[in-house]
């Protein structure tokens, strides 16, 4: 492996989560990716070499490697996004890039923090870090063409306290972060590109329709591994995505809902029905 590269897959992954400039943290995940996913590479690893050898225990992460731009706030502190000025459009460009910006660390702490897993896993999720930097790069360049850069607006850490929140068991990382919270962008994302396209952005919109593709793929992931350690633990999925989003969702998941992207998410008809049930909350 190149020699700026740590040797160990999951020490690889703890180095991309905590790499704290923008270029070190897109051109590492790049060049990890690129590494791993050589054919049959993470399916020649002896993993149980590889959890011995990792120098990096697993352990807490209250937040990974970040630029120091965009401040972090609570979301009732956002800027507002109306898209009636220019600079409401770019607030709205930057907070998708933000979520990408997240995603990426989300993709390598599922690497990094579940270890027991067979190498198809770790296989989706490198897969998924490469992917989410090509969609950071691609909306960072529209925001610069707009005349703002990633950092301008400020920006909140729902995302990742979700990551810390499931740091417990890959199932519940699996159900809560890519089959809810990032599950919410197939569901909204059609709609930002109506608000876009009306407004004359067609390369918002082009670049919102390659990464509601993708994302649809990235959810399909989470609920492929959700699935796989629920029958690990011989447990219902059905039921257990049930109880999970009772037990530790805050509040419910509001419609509108992309029925036909979540289908082809593998969500089943009895969790479409579960996620259209009224009620103000879970709880």
């Amino acid at each position: 492996m190149s020699e700026s590269l740590p040797d160990n897959l999951f020490d690889a992954a703890y180095a991309c989560l905590m790499c704290k400039t923008l270029s070190a943290k897109l051109t590492q995940t790049q060049q990890t990716a690129q590494f791993y996913l050589q054919a049959d590479k993470l399916a020649a690893l002896d993993f149980k070499q590889q959890q011995s050898s990792a120098a990096q225990a697993v352990i807490e992460i209250p937040m990974p490697g970040r630029p120091l731009q965009p401040p972090l706030v609570a979301p009732r502190d956002l800027v507002k996004r109306g898209l009636g000025t220019p600079e409401g459009r770019a607030a709205l460009i930057h907070a998708i890039t933000h979520i990408e910006f997240n995603a990426i660390n989300l993709a390598w702490d599922a690497v990094f923090r579940f270890r027991d897993m067979p190498w198809e896993y770790y296989a989706d999720w490198i897969r998924i870090a490469d992917e989410e930097v090509q969609h950071f790069q691609l909306l960072a360049t529209h925001l610069q063409s707009l005349g703002y850069q990633y950092g301008d607006f400020p920006a909140h850490n729902g995302l990742w306290e979700m990551a810390v929140e499931t740091a417990d068991e890959v199932m519940v990382r699996m159900a809560l972060v890519p089959r809810v919270l990032e599950a919410r962008g197939l569901d909204v994302t059609p709609g930002i590109m109506k608000k876009l396209y009306n407004i004359g952005d067609l390369r918002a919109v082009e670049i919102l329709e390659v990464i509601l593709t993708e994302e649809i793929g990235h959810v399909a992931a989470g609920t492929r591994w959700f699935r796989y350690a629920c029958e690990r633990q011989n447990l219902p999925p059905e039921a257990t995505f049930a109880k999970l989003l009772k037990t530790r969702m805050k509040s419910r998941i509001k419609p509108p809902f992309h029925e036909q992207a979540r289908r082809e998410a593998g969500f089943t008809e009895t969790e479409m029905s579960l996620l259209m049930q009224t009620g103000s909350s879970f709880g």
